[in-house]
């Protein structure tokens, strides 16, 4: 596998590019309030997807400066912004132009992910949100035509209410799953690893094409 550590136009946002050997997709993660490309559980499940032939992105949303004001965390437009601009990146990318690309959002990121989703049509596959807030992209739920994985634990009501909400919106390829006594971060012991099984099975379907027992709620 290659790694190649990459700035992301026309901000310079600093991200690590991993494409493995014979690679058949793409997937750009957004982590959500308070993390970075660094977050140790998005590194894990792009690992994972690594493993399966998925390539992986792991960017900052937003430069030192703009982290320093809080309020720039919250601001899902400015977020869905930068997430659009590097899948327009990732597409002319010579080392990525080829692969279809999806997108795995955790918490606010999962917001502008779905909104990139929306934004962008057919540039977007697949959507995953661990633990996310789609409520934040509420009016852009409707217009998201790649196919979505909601992930929710099953401790995180208030999140899980919001999800559940959502995923009645939504009107794509949709599933929502639930993680049993999981909580907002999944620290629980196998709760990351769920989620990891559930995303890779979810890209593999979608981005690769593979088929699997996969049965939707």
């Amino acid at each position: 596998m290659a790694t190649f550590e990459v700035s992301v136009p026309p901000h310079g946002l600093p991200g690590t590019l991993s494409i493995p050997d014979y690679a058949g997709a793409l997937v750009l993660f957004a982590h959500g309030s308070g993390s970075s490309r660094h977050s140790p559980r998005n590194a894990t499940v792009a690992g994972a997807l690594n493993a399966q032939g998925i390539a992986t992105l792991l960017f900052d949303l937003l430069t030192p400066e703009e982290e320093a004001d809080r309020a720039n965390v919250f601001d899902i437009d400015m977020l869905a912004d930068r997430l659009s601009e590097a899948v327009r990146w990732a597409r002319a990318e010579p080392r990525a132009a080829r692969l279809p690309i999806g997108l795995f959002g955790a918490s606010t990121g999962a917001a502008a992910a779905l909104r990139t989703a929306a934004r962008l049509g057919g540039l977007v596959s697949a959507v995953v949100s661990r633990g996310g807030r789609p409520d934040l992209a509420w009016e852009q739920l409707g217009q998201v035509a790649a196919p979505t994985l909601l992930i929710v634990g099953g401790a995180d009501e208030t999140v899980l209410e919001l999800n559940a909400e959502a995923f009645g919106r939504l009107t794509c390829d949709k599933a929502l799953k639930i993680v049993p006594d999981a909580s907002h971060l999944f620290p629980e012991p196998g709760a990351l690893e769920e989620v990891i099984a559930l995303s890779t099975r979810w890209f593999e379907r979608h981005l690769l094409g593979r088929t699997d027992d996969w049965k939707a709620p």
